[in-house]
């Protein structure tokens, strides 16, 4: 089941977040997030979250589907994933997580990044997530993928551990077995043609890729 997690953050106005909205089978909606998600035409499934956001009138209406978490543990966005796997709803699009703070940006592609990879994973199944923004899709990988693509498409690659040795295919910069301590040094690239791959044995990377030429 394709659940997608919206949270408070920039309103999804680019086709693609709004295509993968439209074509969610479950919205679970972060706290105040809810007000987004009533101006775009959507009704939220369930309401995940503390509840420091969701205003009054909301809450009301929406009270037989709210899902209360008062754990100073994790976030909002922490909650909405775990919610889903609870319900073993295993492929999970994340809208509305950028824009507005840059801190809640970089910490919420960190949750992403942190929830995707096996050795965290709260099942025993796979977890596909992503993170949807208006201008393209972060995608966190743990071993060799290769990626659906189009000519000139802007791609950037960070990867979070110095000891992964990268290489690249149907990049416009390609490298071999090469090491990156920081996130500039595998930014700014392009696809050649309509796919590309990235190769490593092991580590912790992020994907990604523009909806649109820049």
């Amino acid at each position: 089941m394709k659940a997608v997690v919206i949270a408070n953050g920039e309103i999804p106005s680019h086709p693609i977040p709004l295509r993968v909205l439209q074509n969610a089978d479950h919205i679970v909606c972060l706290d105040g997030a809810v007000e987004q998600l009533l101006t775009l035409g959507y009704e939220p499934d369930v309401i995940v979250g503390d509840l420091d956001s969701i205003t009054p009138l909301f809450f009301n209406k929406y009270k037989n589907i709210i899902v209360k978490d008062d754990s100073e543990e994790y976030n909002d966005l922490q909650k909405g994933i775990k919610y889903c796997i609870s319900k073993e709803w295993y492929e999970i699009d994340i809208i509305g997580a950028f824009g507005l703070r840059e801190d809640h940006s970089l910490a919420n592609l960190s949750i992403l990044l942190y929830y995707a990879n096996p050795e965290h994973n709260l099942s025993d199944k796979e977890l596909k997530i992503r993170m949807v923004t208006n201008s393209g899709v972060f995608t966190p990988i743990f071993t060799t993928t290769a990626f659906h693509s189009f000519p000139k498409q802007p791609v950037s690659i960070f990867s979070h551990s110095a000891e992964t040795e990268l290489t690249f295919y149907g990049l416009k910069y390609p490298v071999q077995k090469a090491t990156f301590s920081y996130y500039w040094e595998g930014s700014l690239n392009s696809a050649l043609g309509e796919e590309f791959v990235i190769e490593f044995e092991k580590g912790e990377v992020l994907v990604y890729q523009s909806f649109d030429l820049l």
